[in-house]
């Protein structure tokens, strides 16, 4: 199996991807654009993408899911452990400047104020990592996992500097080819984009067919249609497989209200949500 991730070898999407698939030969990007742009281009390329965070929230790739509409394959639960990397010999005390992507850092605010380090913003905590062990300075440090500190040449000056420490992080792993799973009696997530019909109060009818055949929403979220701010999609889960009889006839009546609705995938949940 091949996974394309963002990032440079020692990134928390190449950690995820060998975690879920140890044996996948996995492929680095610089963008996510180019992760979803591969999958969409070679039916034998999966992209693995995280796409929140139980700390800070959505990542941000939702414009994405909309413009490729790729087929979401499985989830993954990851837990984040960030670690202050320095050069060999150094110490917490010799860093001054701090680097990683923005999400480690924000999720390791308060040691980051505590240690009066100064915060720089670069695309991914691996690559961070790379920088560090390059420049050579004692006083520069990266926020990243403990394989960019193997693969870099650094060392761990401080574990779990994380505020919450039990930061996880939600990865999707998607494909070109459409893949469903044959229901079982295992535990599913359905996932889908929807676009409403413009009439007054369409996206209270259109919820209503969830509440009436009991199905739960896990996620809905709302993002403007491109050049627009009057026009949205709704990227929406729920728990069930597609062929349950709830969730087809709830899916049935939500599209009585929409001028577009797309699956983006069924796939069994991770035994994360269970915790």
């Amino acid at each position: 199996m091949k996974i394309a991730y963002q990032g440079i070898a020692g990134s928390y999407s190449e950690s995820c991807a060998k975690e879920k698939y140890p044996n996948c030969i996995t492929i680095p990007c610089k963008t996510f654009d180019e992760c979803f742009e591969k999958a969409n281009l070679d039916s034998s390329v999966k992209a693995i993408i995280p796409e929140s965070n139980k700390t800070t929230g959505n990542i941000g790739v939702e414009y994405l899911i909309f413009k490729y509409r790729l087929n979401i394959f499985a989830e993954h639960f990851f837990p984040i452990s960030h670690n202050l990397l320095g050069l060999p010999g150094s110490k917490t005390t010799d860093i001054k400047d701090v680097y990683s992507h923005a999400q480690a850092l924000s999720q390791s605010s308060f040691f980051i104020k505590k240690n009066n380090l100064n915060e720089n913003v670069r695309a991914d905590t691996a690559g961070s990592a790379k920088y560090v062990s390059e420049s050579k300075e004692k006083s520069k440090g990266a926020i990243a996992s403990k394989l960019s500190a193997k693969i870099y040449n650094l060392e761990i000056l401080n574990s779990n500097v994380q505020d919450e420490k039990e930061n996880v992080t939600r990865f999707l792993i998607m494909q070109k080819d459409i893949y469903q799973p044959d229901l079982k009696s295992k535990k599913y997530i359905t996932s889908l984009l929807f676009k409403l019909k413009s009439k007054a109060g369409a996206l209270y009818s259109a919820l209503g067919s969830f509440t009436l055949n009991g199905v739960n929403l896990t996620k809905l979220q709302s993002f403007p249609e491109k050049n627009s701010f009057s026009s949205y999609f709704f990227l929406c889960e729920l728990d069930g497989h597609i062929e349950e009889t709830k969730v087809k006839n709830s899916l049935e009546e939500l599209g009585l209200h929409c001028e577009d609705m797309h699956v983006l995938g069924v796939f069994e949940a991770d035994s994360f949500r269970e915790k």
